[in-house]
Parts: C-alpha cells; structure tokens; sequence
C-alpha cells in the first residue's frame, strides 16, 4: 500500500555558489554552479522513498513538456517515486529556481513556478490521481494553488486519511484565509517565520495556540533550525534538540532543501506508525544530514538515517 502522497512545486534547481551575499549594486565572484532536480514537493517525496523504499512514495504535480520534464521523471523512477499523477502542459515550461548559496550554506531563492502554477482543483478528478489519494497512509501537501490544497485536504480527510500541510509561501495569506485547510489538516510543519506570517506572532508557542484555536485536534510543528523542532497539540510540547554536527565531524555547505529532508523523513516515519517523538528524531537527523551536502536532494537513505540515529540516541 502506498505510504505517502505528496503534492506541490516540482523545480530545476540552478545554485549559484558564492564566497558572500554582495550588497546592492556590487558584484560577486560566482564559484561554483550545479543544476539539479528541486522542488519542494519533489525533494518530500525523493526523501520519503530513500527511506520507505521503491513505489512507497508518490507525487502529484506539473511539468512542461520540455527536455526538463523528461529529466525529471526519469529521476523519480531511478529514485522509486510513483509518477502516475503527474500533470503534463504543453503552454507552461517546467519549473525552475535561480538559488544563490553563500559559503555560510545560506541561501536566497528566486522562483519560476511555470507548469506547478495550474494545478487546478478539477485536476484530481482522473483515476490515476484518485487511485493515489484513496491508497496513500499520509497526503503531504506543500504549495499548489489554496483552492486546490483545500479541495485535496477535504478529499483526504473525508478518506480518513492524515493530512501533513508546510505552508511555505502561502504562509502569508493569514489565518483567516486558510481557516478552512487547518480544520480539515492534522500537522502543520513550519519554520517559526512562516508561523509568524501565519498568526502575527514571534512566539512559536503563542502562534502555535493560534493556529490550534481554529483546530483544537491540530498538531503544530515549528521548526527551529539550531534549536531543533517543537511539536504543539493540546496542552503538551514535545521538543527534540537539532543534530549536533560538529560533535559528528559534519560542516554545513548548503541548507537549501533542509526543510524538504525534515518532513519527508517526518511524513516516512509516521506512515510507518512511529510516534511523533521519534518521527521527529528522524526528521531532525534527516535535515541536519542534508545541511553537510551540497545538492538540494542531499536526503539520506534509511540506512544513514538510522546509523545517525543509533549515534546520538
């Protein structure tokens, strides 16, 4: 049975590598560039397969019909990713990202949504992309169009399916507008800026209230960066402390996809019904691994995952 479905923003990456972020109007040394597979939903669900296994994990989204779009799913293939509910369009070009990475592994991201941007709501009505709703344990959805994540978390939640949503840049559209999505979701995983464009408030805890005010069954996971991740639900907070790199002999060289890392392992490991303490240590481990290599698909493999684990149990 399928595990996990995710659906989002499938990019070509193109990372631009310099010594430091030039101040307006001055011009940097570019040292390095690489182009690779990115892509919020499409490094969740590579993330998720490496540690689920072949045909455990699939994607919904849009691609062109480019020499891109062929790369692409050929990657997804090699990496066991389900492609049957991908969308093909002949009008828009595959997506693409112009990232700019800084030798303190800091980065900023310019975006091209191209062919992600029209998918509609009336896009799950095909029975490729029914079938792999109604399969999947968990629907992780990261950044379709609002009405069509909305429609798709009504569909899963009426299925009895759990429903995992990172907001990422439709963090700032504000409560009221996604007031619908959080009553029919049951994790929110989100970096502490995108709760605070979510609720107004810097506080992970105050927002998190926030959020929960509109969904009192709502599990809220804010992630913290160095300070590792905090989970919210009722009255409780579970925390787990971020990897410890440099205990490891571990340098970060590249935090983009970071946050992709974390919740395919988090999203792997609950469809493998661990608890949300230890999905969160996978997580956690996930995204650290990453952050000490340099491509945006740098998620490990479940048996680097766990040799990790077993070290800073």
């Amino acid at each position: 049975m399928l595990k996990t479905l995710v659906i989002g923003a499938i990019n070509w990456d193109i990372n631009l590598f310099i010594k430091r972020f030039p101040r307006a109007g001055e011009e940097v040394v570019v040292t390095r560039i690489t182009r690779v597979p990115g892509g919020k939903a499409g490094n969740v669900a590579v993330a998720a397969a490496r540690l689920l296994g072949p045909n455990q994990a699939a994607i919904i989204g849009g691609l062109g019909k480019d020499s891109i779009a062929t790369e692409q799913v050929k990657i997804f293939e090699e990496e066991g990713v389900v492609v049957s509910g991908l969308k093909f369009n002949e009008y828009a070009e595959s997506g693409q990202a112009y990232i700019v990475i800084d030798d303190e592994g800091e980065n900023i991201i310019h975006t091209h949504f191209g062919a992600n941007a029209p998918i509609l709501p009336d896009d799950w009505d095909t029975a490729e992309r029914r079938k792999l709703i109604s399969d999947a344990t968990i629907i992780t959805i990261m950044d379709p169009p609002f009405e069509t994540a909305l429609k798709l978390a009504r569909e899963a939640k009426r299925l009895g399916k759990t429903v995992a949503w990172d907001p990422g840049i439709k963090s700032t559209v504000g409560l009221e507008t996604v007031r619908n999505l959080l009553e029919n979701t049951d994790y929110v995983v989100a970096n502490q800026s995108e709760v605070e464009n979510l609720t107004g408030t810097q506080d992970p805890e105050q927002g998190a209230a926030k959020l929960m005010k509109l969904n009192p069954r709502l599990k809220v996971v804010t992630k913290l960066g160095a300070k590792g991740v905090q989970l919210y639900h009722e009255n409780k907070k579970t925390a787990v402390g971020a990897l410890d790199l440099d205990s490891h002999g571990m340098k970060v060289v590249n935090t983009v996809g970071c946050g992709d890392a974390f919740l395919g392992a988090f999203v792997a490991a609950l469809s493998e019904g661990l608890s949300d303490h230890e999905s969160l240590r996978w997580a956690n481990c996930a995204g650290g691994m990453k952050a000490t290599r340099h491509e945006t698909r740098g998620s490990p493999n479940r048996a680097e995952l766990l040799k990790h684990l077993a070290s800073v149990r």
